[in-house]
Formats: structure tokens, C-alpha cells, sequence
């Protein structure tokens, strides 16, 4: 599979093919009440298959967007077990966020000129919930659509796995396919929760760190 970069001013890149075993890790995750410039790295897989190109980026979520179903929920409101939710956020160049930054109160990014796709996650909350201090709290899929009209569907990444409630806590998703140059990836998305963005506010949401390692078939 032949990798181009993605499609944004910044964009930086760095191919090998070594034949050592990946030892890079990223990060990302989601909470209950809730990729500019991208840093590539390169590595080999465990699989069979080689790593060809990490993409790094952070996620902001942005509150505003953040639905869950009627039912079930816990007597606060809260999501549990088998709720559905969407939510969607911006996706800035790795390193771009701390805890708690990223999303303007009014759902707006925070760093505009800095935003190089949008970020959108479906999925079901398990175990505990919104409820939920430790493990995965959510199972999802993930799209990241890159460029200024990601809303196109041009060139996207998709991820599904579980995801943490823990901040600082790894936890690895299955690249599941894409469009553009990306529609024949595979790989895994190391993902690490970094806080909560405007955590005082009913819009709050999730910001978190992911590297995408990107394999060819």
C-alpha cells in the first residue's frame, strides 16, 4: 500500500522499513456527562505486516455534539450499560492539547488555524458506564476525516475497539479500513485519554492523544 500524506499545509512524513518490533505508543478515549500538522513516525509490525506510516494526532470533543439515547440511563441521567451515543470533535496535530483544552465553551475550536479534520464516534456504553472510574466504558467506531472538507469523506481512518475512562491509560483499537489513500489500512490506534475540555460545563467533552499505525495487506 502506497501512503501519501494526508492532504494538509503542515503535514510531515518519515518512511522505513526496519525490521525491529514497534515500540511507538500514542494515544485517546470518551466521558459521560460525556490531526495543522501531523507527526508520522515509522516501525514494524508483529503481524506479518509492516507499519508503513504513524499518524499522530490529538482529539477535542466537542461537547455541543454529544447525544446519548433515552434509555437506559442511571437515576442522575447518566448513560449505562447499552446506551447508544454520537458525538463528533476537531482533530488537531499531535501535541496541540493539554487536559483541558481545545473546544471553546460554545463548542467552537478553540485553535481554528490548527484544526486539519473532524472527528465523529458512535457506539455503546458497557460495564458501568457513565458510572465508571476504571477499564473501557464504551465500545465505538471511530472516523477521522482529514482536509478542509473532511465532511466529504475524502480521506478518512476508521477505528472500532473499546475505549478508557482512565486518563494516561493505553488502550489499543483495530484500524479497520478508510477512504482515499487510506482505503486499504489496517493497523491498530494506541489511544490515551488527557482530560476533560470546559469540565465545569454541561458541554464538556473528552480531549485525548492517538497514533495510528498504519500497516500495509
Amino acid at each position: 500500500m502506497s501512503i501519501n500524506p494526508i492532504p494538509t499545509p503542515a503535514a510531515t512524513r518519515r518512511r522505513t522499513r526496519p525490521t525491529t518490533v514497534r515500540v511507538g505508543i500514542g494515544a485517546l478515549a470518551m466521558t459521560a456527562a460525556a490531526v495543522a500538522g501531523v507527526s508520522i513516525a515509522s516501525a514494524a509490525g508483529t503481524t506479518g505486516n509492516e507499519t508503513v506510516d504513524t499518524l499522530e494526532v490529538d482529539i477535542a470533543e466537542d461537547g455541543t455534539r454529544f447525544v446519548i439515547d433515552e434509555a437506559p440511563v442511571f437515576d442522575d441521567g447518566f448513560p449505562a450499560h447499552g446506551n447508544a451515543f454520537i458525538t463528533q470533535g476537531y482533530i488537531y496535530p499531535a501535541g496541540t492539547l493539554t487536559d483541558s483544552n481545545g473546544v471553546n465553551p460554545d463548542g467552537s475550536p478553540e485553535f481554528p488555524d490548527e484544526v486539519i479534520g473532524e472527528w465523529s464516534c458512535t457506539g455503546y456504553f458497557i460495564g458501568e458506564g457513565a458510572h465508571a472510574t476504571e477499564g473501557a466504558f464504551v465500545y465505538s467506531t471511530q472516523l477521522f476525516a482529514f482536509g478542509d472538507n473532511a465532511d466529504t469523506g475524502a480521506e478518512t481512518i476508521v477505528v472500532t475497539g473499546y475505549e478508557g475512562i482512565e486518563v494516561g491509560t493505553i488502550v489499543t483499537g483495530a484500524i479497520t479500513g478508510g477512504t482515499g489513500v487510506y482505503a486499504t489500512a489496517i493497523g491498530d490506534a494506541d489511544q490515551e485519554l488527557l482530560g476533560i475540555n470546559n469540565p465545569e460545563l454541561p458541554t464538556m467533552g473528552i480531549n485525548k492523544t492517538v497514533e495510528l499505525n498504519i500497516e500495509e495487506r
